[in-house]
């Protein structure tokens, strides 16, 4: 079959028809064209609307932008009338919606502060509620992976925690508790983690009761975790290991504290796996601590 005679199956009006390769070539030439046509018409009449010196025919073509879905154009109007109509009543709506073109761009700092400067310019406003909340989920979404730097996680449980202060019930209420404890759970697995680095590394200087001080802050800050009891039974296999390490006037002392954690875990978590593979080294510092007691 010759190129010529090479042809595709498309539809047009319902009916089959059948498109040669130029053909083609030619069809996605005018789509091209007149996208293209159509975009710079648009450009067009935005560059007209941006020099124009009345505000309400920008306010109105924000509106119209905004409801399209183009929030960049949206945006960039609103920005230039807002110190304009500072007190005028499209001020309220327009400084709200403001904020929201920077959310919908996912520009969540942004947002985020401009939803707070909103509550709080105008908090008796019907939308002063739904700004606290974008306040604190903008912020919600700039909190990254446990894995990393947590200091936007803790900036949004503190705007959130501010919400719920002010607002012990609402549309909102059910959001906010389940986000609350999503970032918690994060926390936590940092934290965990955290303690877990200090337990790997042990090794170097001091190491040991570094590894030991996390787990007892993670078990402070945290008592409600699952992750308790490997917080413990990774105590005692630290602690064991410090005692063994420890020169002979450190180590009853260190033995007697590996026995002591180890009670702790049984008697906290008695259903606890972990348990079973800390048996062991609870049985050694036992006996450990019986050869130091028999050599006085």
């Amino acid at each position: 079959m010759s190129q010529e005679q090479t042809f595709t199956i498309g539809i047009y009006n319902k009916d089959w028809y059948i498109c040669s390769p130029m053909r083609k070539m030619r069809f996605y030439s005018i789509i091209l064209a007149l996208l293209v046509t159509t975009l710079m018409a648009s450009c067009s009449k935005f560059r007209k609307i941006q020099k124009s010196t009345d505000w309400h025919e920008k306010y109105d073509a924000a509106m119209v932008y905004y409801e399209d879905e183009d929030y960049y154009r949206a945006g960039l109007l609103l920005e230039e009338i807002l110190p304009i109509i500072r007190g005028t009543k499209e001020a309220e709506k327009a400084n709200f919606l403001h904020a929201y073109c920077y959310y919908y761009q996912k520009q969540y700092l942004l947002s985020a502060n401009y939803f707070k400067n909103f509550s709080v310019v105008y908090s008796r406003s019907d939308f002063a509620e739904e700004a606290e909340y974008m306040h604190a989920y903008s912020l919600y979404l700039q909190s990254p992976d446990a894995n990393l730097d947590q200091t936007s996680t803790y900036d949004a449980i503190t705007a959130f925690q501010n919400f719920i202060n002010n607002h012990k019930t609402g549309e909102y209420t059910q959001k906010v508790n389940d986000i609350m404890d999503e970032m918690q759970y994060k926390l936590e697995i940092k934290a965990f983690e955290n303690a877990k680095q200090y337990h790997k590394v042990k090794i170097y200087a001091g190491g040991y009761q570094a590894a030991l001080i996390a787990f007892e802050n993670f078990a402070k800050d945290f008592p409600d975790s699952k992750l308790n009891d490997e917080a413990l039974f990774l105590s005692v296999e630290t602690q064991y290991a410090y005692a063994k390490q420890s020169i002979y006037s450190k180590q009853k002392e260190r033995y007697s504290k590996t026995i002591e954690i180890y009670e702790k875990l049984v008697d906290k978590y008695p259903e606890s796996k972990y348990i079973k593979r800390a048996e062991n080294m609870y049985s050694n510092s036992l006996d450990e601590l019986r050869k130091l007691t028999a050599k006085k």
